[in-house]
């Protein structure tokens, strides 16, 4: 699929993934409808003037993804703007912390509902336009934590992800709508703050995003480091229960979520 003058929705604009994906698709030509949380306009709304520099037709859309009721919403408006949606990148995401126990019953559900749900919804609700075109692109954001069962919910709504994925694109293989599925390791976001300004940028994610738009893949993992662990992972799962089923490990890899859970005032 040609990006430029393509109509792209992506969802968790405000996100440091999805602004540096909001800049990769302006820069490339496409015309935007940006989303995320009301709480997030002020961000939305200076996306729109960046994105507009480029040339390119921009729109924010407030929308909270766990509503069915503004995902549609947010489709609607999309197509009565711009009259076709060719692209829907699923970005929105959150984390959840490493152990299961220590999460309580309303962050797992808030994990599923914005991290697989909400994607989930976005593609039911969008592929029936695409149908109709006969043609569309759909690039959903896992992660590498969906290869490997480490980060308690936030893995299983990511492992979660794959097999969407999975489905969905041979369901649509046959219509003109391709299907991918973009896994990043660690990059320099605030979800990964306490990890320093070392990680590579967000545009190593965007511009997976934007080329699986050009070229659609099954999957890819960036950065291409992540590429070994994900193998190991997948042909010695013994040897990661092994790993990361030591105790030492256990207490290391929880250590930071439990001492920021810790210093938080209570009530």
């Amino acid at each position: 699929m040609q990006v430029r003058d393509a109509v792209a929705i992506v969802v968790g604009a405000s996100g440091g993934i999805g602004s540096a994906t909001v800049h990769a698709f302006a820069r490339a030509g496409a015309h935007l409808v940006l989303a995320a949380p009301a709480n997030e306009s002020e961000t939305l709304d200076r996306l729109v003037g960046e994105a507009a520099a480029y040339g390119v037709r921009a729109l924010a859309v407030p929308a909270d993804i766990t509503s069915r009721a503004q995902i549609d919403a947010l489709i609607d408006t999309a197509l009565a703007t711009f009259g076709r949606i060719d692209v829907l990148a699923n970005i929105a995401g959150i984390g959840s912390r490493p152990s299961l126990c220590d999460s309580t019953d309303d962050e797992i559900v808030r994990v599923f509902d914005v991290n697989l749900i909400g994607a989930a919804r976005l593609m039911h609700a969008v592929l029936p336009a695409m149908r109709r075109q006969g043609r569309g692109a759909v690039v959903n954001v896992g992660s590498i934590a969906g290869e490997a069962g480490i980060m308690g919910v936030y893995s299983a709504s990511k492992f979660g992800m794959r097999g969407l994925c999975d489905s969905v694109r041979r369901e649509v293989r046959s219509e003109g709508i391709a299907v991918s599925l973009i896994e990043p390791g660690f990059v320099r976001t605030a979800m990964n703050a306490a990890m320093g300004a070392g990680l590579p940028g967000p545009e190593i994610v965007a511009d997976a995003i934007v080329a699986a738009v050009r070229r659609p893949r099954r999957a890819r993992i960036v950065p291409k480091r992540y590429i070994v662990a994900v193998m190991l992972v997948r042909a010695l799962p013994w040897f990661v229960d092994l790993v990361f089923g030591d105790a030492r490990i256990q207490k290391r890899l929880n250590r930071d979520a439990r001492a920021e859970a810790a210093a938080k005032p209570r009530g």
